[in-house]
C-alpha cells in the first residue's frame, strides 16, 4: 500500500494541469504546450517521434519586487489557426518564400495579481518559434525585465558550434566541442582584444548550431529583435539546458517594456538534414512584411573599397600622426604635417574608380575620407568625427565627378566610433550630405565600447539606436551596411534597406592573424541564419606581409575558396576586397568575381556539414544562368554531386575555378585551376577541394560554336 501510495503522489506531481498539442503542416514536428504544478508553464519539440527538445520552462524575472511571470499561471483561454502564403523579397536567395506554419497562441492569466501574458507558438516544418505578447492590461503596463526565463533544454551533451557570450563583439573564430567543454574552453574561446569578457564561463552567442549523436542538427536563435535586448544563451551543464540570457543596460536592467508589447522571437530549427538548415527561412518569416512602399531603389552592389590596404597596415584612415593635434571643428590643416600613408587620397580613389570601371563594379567605398581620425585612436570621447568635412587631400567634389562620368557609384564611410547620441545628432545633415553629392549607400561603424558609458552594443538602447538609424535612412532613400553593430535577426524582411552587415568575425581577421580554415563552413549555420553577412570576400595575395612588411598575418584559405565565398556567403552587398594590383595579377580569376550574380531566383543546397563543407547552386534572378560555390574545412575532400537542377534539353558551359593538385591554404594558397565543360541536368562533378579550398563555378546556356571542342562532362 505504501508503494501504490508513493507512486500515485508522483503521478500527481509529474501529471500537468493543462496540455495542448500543435503539429507542423507537414506532421513530423510536434510542440506540446503544457502548465506543471504550481502553474509554471512549459513546452517540448519532437521531430519524427523524438524528443529534440525535453520540457521546458518560459517566463520572466521581473524587477523591484514584482512578483515574477515564471509561476501561479493559469490557461484562460487557447486559439489555433493554420497560415500559408508566400511573398518576394526585394532581394534574396530565391524570388519567392514561403510561409507555412500552424499556430496555436495560449493566454496566462496570474493568479493574485490580474496580470495576463501570451504566449504565441508558430511551428513550420522546419522549426518552432514563440514570443512573448503583453497585452494592454490594468495590472502589467510599465515594468523592467530583470531576467527572461525561456529554456531550451537539451537531450544530451550534443555537439556544438559556438562563440563565447559578449555584449560588445561576435567578432570571434568558432568553437567545435560538446556541451559540457565549453565551460573548460571558454577562456581559450575569446578574442584577447575583446571588449567584454563572457558573462558566464558556459554563456553562448545565437544563433548556436548543435549536432546530436544521432544525428539531428538543432540551431537556436532569435527573430524580429525590435526594442528589446539581443539574447544570449546560458548553459547549466549539468543538466545540459540553455537559459535566456539578455543583454543588460548601464543599470543592469535587462529590458524597459510598457504594454501592449511584444518579445522577439526564440527559434528552435530542426532537421535530420543539415541542408534544410541553411535553407530554412524562418528568420525572415517571423518578421513583418516590408514597410517600404517603393522599394525601386534599393539595388543589389558590388563593390571595392580603399579599405583592405588600411586593414592591412599599408596605409592609414588618418590623414596626419600629430595626436590629438586635430579638434572636431578645425578644418584647417595648412599647418598639419601629412603621415605621407593616407589612403582616402584623391589621386588614390580615382585609381580604385579606374578599375571599378574597367571591370564593372557597380561601388566604391572609401574609408578614412572624413576628419576626426587622430583625434579618435586611443580616445574614448562622446564626439570625434564629423561627417561632413574631408580631408584637405580627398577632394571630395572632384572624386564625385570623376565617379560619376565612370559610371561608378560611391559608397559613404560613417564610422561613429560606438557614440551613438553624436551620430544621432548629426543624423540628418550627414544623409543630406549624401544625397546632394551622389551616395545612396552607407558604410555605418560601431568600433570601440558604446557611449555614452555603460551601454553595450547589444543592449536595448543600442538596438534601438541601430532601429533608428536604418528607419531614418529610408526615408532619406539610403541603404545601410551596418558594421559592429547587432547581429541580424531577419529584419531585413521588414526593412530591405538593411543591405548588409556585418557582426561577425569577417575578412578583417585575415589581416590581424587569421581565422580558422574552417570559418566561412560554419559561419551560414551560425550567423547567417538572421541576414546577409557582409564579409568582404576576394583576397587572393594571401601573405599579408607583401602589402605589409610589419604585418605577418596569413590568410587561411585557398584563392578558389575566396571565388566560391560569392555563392555560399550570400549577401546582396558584396565586395571584392582586396588592391586593384592584386587582381590584375589573376584576371583569369576574377573573371568569376565580375560574372557571380548578387539576386537570385533560386537557391540549392547540395551539400553541408557544419565546419567541413557546403556546396550551393544558384540561379541568377531572371537569367537562366547558374552559379555552384563550396568551401571546405581543414580536411581535404572530394565532392560529388548531380547537375540536375538545370533545365532539361539545354547543354550549358561549366567554367570551373578550383584549387590545383597541390593547392593548399597555408603553403599553396594560389595554385588554381580553371577549365571549361559541357554540362547537362544528366551531368555529375567529382571535384577534389583542398585544405581551407574550394571552388566555384558558373554555368552558362550555350550554342553550338562555344560547345566546340568542350569535354561534356
Amino acid at each position: 500500500m505504501k508503494h501504490i501510495f508513493t507512486t500515485l503522489v508522483w503521478l500527481v506531481i509529474l501529471t500537468p494541469l493543462f496540455s495542448q498539442e500543435l503539429r507542423s503542416p507537414d506532421g513530423k514536428m510536434v510542440m506540446n504546450f503544457s502548465i506543471q504544478q504550481g502553474g509554471v508553464p512549459t513546452y517540448q519539440l519532437s521531430y519524427k517521434g523524438k524528443i529534440v527538445v525535453k520540457s521546458s520552462k518560459l517566463g520572466f524575472e521581473l524587477k523591484n519586487d514584482v512578483k515574477s511571470l515564471v509561476n501561479d499561471l493559469e490557461v484562460v483561454n487557447t486559439s489555433t489557426s493554420a497560415h500559408d502564403s508566400s511573398w518576394e523579397p526585394v532581394w534574396g536567395e530565391e524570388k519567392t518564400i514561403r510561409n507555412h506554419y500552424n499556430e496555436l497562441a495560449v493566454t496566462l492569466n496570474q493568479t493574485g495579481t490580474n496580470r495576463q501574458l501570451i504566449v504565441r507558438f508558430r511551428l513550420f516544418n522546419d522549426g518552432l518559434g514563440f514570443r512573448y505578447e503583453f497585452p494592454l492590461q490594468s495590472g502589467l503596463v510599465y515594468f523592467v525585465i530583470k531576467e527572461e526565463r525561456t529554456q531550451f533544454a537539451m537531450t544530451g551533451d550534443h555537439t556544438a558550434y559556438w562563440i563565447a557570450g559578449d555584449y560588445d563583439t561576435q567578432e570571434y573564430d568558432y568553437t567545435t566541442s560538446r556541451l559540457s567543454e565549453i565551460r573548460k574552453l571558454s577562456k581559450d574561446a575569446v578574442t584577447p582584444n575583446a571588449s567584454q569578457t563572457p558573462f558566464s564561463p558556459t554563456g553562448v552567442q545565437t544563433a548556436l548550431m548543435m549536432k546530436t549523436d544521432d544525428g539531428i542538427y538543432i540551431n537556436l536563435h532569435e527573430a524580429a529583435l525590435i526594442n528589446y535586448s539581443c539574447m544570449h544563451l546560458n548553459l547549466d551543464d549539468t543538466n545540459m539546458i540553455f537559459e535566456s540570457w539578455l543583454t543588460p543596460d548601464a543599470t543592469g536592467d535587462k529590458g524597459n517594456l510598457q504594454a501592449p508589447c511584444v518579445t522577439p522571437w526564440r527559434t528552435i530549427m530542426v532537421s535530420d538534414d543539415a541542408r534544410d538548415i541553411l535553407a530554412s527561412r524562418i528568420t525572415y518569416n517571423l518578421n513583418e512584411p516590408c514597410k517600404i512602399e517603393d522599394t525601386s531603389w534599393i539595388k543589389p552592389m558590388k563593390y571595392m573599397g580603399v579599405w583592405w590596404e588600411m586593414i592591412t597596415g599599408k596605409s592609414s584612415w588618418s590623414y596626419t600622426n600629430d595626436l590629438p593635434s586635430v579638434q572636431l571643428g578645425i578644418t584647417d590643416y595648412t599647418n598639419v604635417k601629412p603621415n605621407g600613408i593616407h589612403g582616402a587620397t584623391t589621386e588614390n580613389v580615382k585609381r580604385y574608380i579606374d578599375f571599378a570601371a574597367e571591370h564593372g563594379m557597380d561601388g566604391l567605398l572609401v574609408e578614412g575620407w572624413n576628419i576626426g581620425w587622430e583625434d579618435w585612436f586611443g580616445n574614448e570621447k562622446d564626439y570625434v568625427f564629423d561627417f561632413l568635412t574631408p580631408y584637405p587631400d580627398f577632394n571630395l567634389v572632384e572624386v564625385r565627378e570623376y565617379a560619376k562620368q565612370k559610371g561608378v557609384k560611391m559608397v559613404m564611410h560613417h564610422e561613429t566610433s560606438g557614440s551613438t547620441r553624436n551620430y544621432e545628432r548629426h543624423l540628418d545633415k550627414a544623409f543630406q550630405f549624401m544625397k546632394d553629392n551622389n551616395y545612396d549607400a552607407v558604410k555605418t561603424g560601431y568600433v570601440g565600447p558604446i557611449l555614452p558609458k555603460g551601454y553595450y552594443h547589444y543592449d536595448q538602447w543600442t538596438v534601438n539606436h541601430y532601429q533608428y538609424v536604418l528607419e531614418r535612412a529610408a526615408e532619406y532613400k539610403i541603404m545601410i551596411n551596418a558594421h559592429e553593430a547587432v547581429r541580424p535577426t531577419g529584419i531585413a524582411r521588414t526593412y530591405p534597406n538593411l543591405i548588409g552587415n556585418e557582426s561577425a568575425r569577417g575578412t578583417e581577421f585575415q589581416a590581424f592573424g587569421g581565422s580558422k580554415p574552417n570559418h566561412v563552413a560554419i559561419l551560414p549555420f551560425t550567423r547567417l541564419i538572421g541576414g546577409p553577412m557582409d564579409y568582404t570576400p576576394g583576397v587572393f595575395e594571401m601573405d599579408i606581409s607583401k602589402l605589409n612588411p610589419n604585418n605577418d598575418s596569413h590568410c587561411n584559405n585557398t584563392l578558389a575558396n575566396q571565388l566560391a565565398l560569392y555563392v555560399t556567403m550570400y549577401s546582396p552587398l558584396q565586395m571584392a576586397a582586396d588592391l586593384p594590383e592584386n587582381y590584375s595579377r589573376f584576371l583569369d580569376a576574377f573573371q568569376f568575381i565580375k560574372d557571380v550574380a548578387l539576386d537570385w531566383d533560386e537557391s540549392k543546397y547540395l551539400e553541408a556539414e557544419p565546419g567541413q563543407y557546403i556546396t550551393v547552386a544558384r540561379k541568377a534572378k531572371g537569367k537562366g544562368e547558374w552559379y555552384v560555390g563550396n568551401v571546405n574545412g581543414e580536411a581535404p575532400r572530394t565532392s560529388i554531386f548531380s547537375f540536375d537542377f538545370l533545365e532539361a534539353n539545354k547543354t550549358y558551359v561549366a567554367t570551373i575555378y578550383a584549387d590545383a593538385p597541390d593547392a593548399h591554404y597555408k603553403t599553396n594558397p594560389q595554385a588554381y585551376t580553371i577549365r571549361k565543360v559541357a554540362v547537362t541536368n544528366k551531368s555529375k562533378l567529382s571535384q577534389r577541394s583542398a585544405p581551407g579550398g574550394g571552388y566555384a563555378i558558373s554555368i552558362v546556356v550555350a550554342d553550338k560554336a562555344q560547345l566546340k571542342g568542350l569535354k561534356k562532362l
